[in-house]
């Protein structure tokens, strides 16, 4: 079964460090967390009053408080939301895990899901699933079934990674300040 330790350490060499980017639609984010998006976190308190100290911000990565915040979160709000600890192949719960940081983890398993229905040999090897982005114990079959099928997540994990390419893309193409992300996004997909 999959180990969020591994799938955390290679998602959070993409995440950085503080960042208060006025070109990035998540604004303000430490690791990854946006305060626009979780502004309840308990990790900007610790930000907010380290801000007017000296050293701010590399004096941040130093705090092990803030960084056992920064694990809680992600597994909390990413790992748990797709039961990451049943997928059974961890290349594959790193995928679903990176993409549902960088992008939501329903958008995240609505990549799985399409994925594997796009590989099911006309549902000659299992059925279709619906694609709604809510990982349940139908879509833990069906990727089980795949990964015993085609011994291995290769091309499920290349499938999806065309879906988040193509996704960025989209996201580049109707907003052209998103492009200077371009090349770190590439490297995730």
């Amino acid at each position: 079964m999959a180990e969020f330790k591994d799938a955390y350490a290679i998602t959070s060499a993409h995440e950085g460090g503080y960042v208060n980017d006025p070109l990035d639609r998540g604004g303000e984010t430490y690791r990854g967390i946006a305060r626009v998006h979780h502004p309840d976190w308990s990790g900007w308190q610790r930000i907010d009053a380290q801000r007017r100290k000296a050293g701010f911000p590399r004096s941040l990565s130093a705090d092990r408080a803030l960084q056992n915040s920064v694990r809680r979160f992600y597994k909390k709000a990413y790992w748990d939301r797709f039961d990451g600890d049943r997928i059974p192949d961890q290349a594959v719960a790193n995928e679903l895990y990176d993409t549902g940081v960088n992008m939501g983890v329903r958008r995240a398993v609505r990549f799985l899901q399409s994925s594997l229905n796009l590989l099911n040999r006309n549902q000659r090897d299992y059925q279709d699933l619906i694609v709604d982005g809510l990982f349940g114990s139908k879509t833990l079959a069906t990727l089980e079934k795949l990964l015993k099928k085609d011994r291995g997540s290769d091309a499920l994990l290349k499938m999806m990674n065309i879906q988040q390419g193509a996704r960025y893309v989209e996201i580049m193409a109707s907003d052209a300040s998103q492009e200077r992300f371009a090349r770190g996004w590439i490297k995730r997909a």
